[in-house]
């Protein structure tokens, strides 16, 4: 079991996609697609829809937030996300599309890409599957 703060509630299972980069999801992924769109970026070409993200924290511009939102309406954007700092432009872009979003993980190094896990924001706390 791993801690976390809940910045938007609710629930949700699915595989993690990790990053040890910073997002933007203004310039940064394809909100047609979910795929990760930025040349620098080391998830370049992977698609983050249908899965739980974990990022340190999103970077950019605070249109990132209404990215997020025509992602959820594109059925396009990941299922939930879990940064190591959550800042306004995630948390707002999650909490604006009903998406679970958590920051602050206890354990961060257990939460490995591809595993499968099942976040529960609205009592802080994550399960590896």
């Amino acid at each position: 079991m791993i801690n976390c703060r809940t910045i938007s509630k609710g629930k949700s299972k699915g595989n993690l996609i990790v990053s040890s980069e910073p997002l933007s999801f203004l310039g940064g992924v394809d909100s047609k697609t979910g795929v990760v769109i930025d040349p620098n970026h080391e998830l370049k070409g992977k698609s983050i829809k249908d899965k739980i993200l974990f990022i340190p924290e999103g970077k950019g511009s605070t249109v990132g937030s209404y990215v997020i939102f025509q992602m959820k309406k594109n059925n396009t954007a990941p299922k939930a996300i879990i940064c190591l700092k959550g800042e306004p432009i995630i948390a707002t872009g999650a909490i604006m599309s009903d998406i679970p979003m958590v920051d602050s993980p206890s354990n961060p190094e257990l939460l490995k890409d591809g595993i499968e896990i099942e976040l529960d924001a609205d009592n802080g706390v994550i399960k590896i599957l």
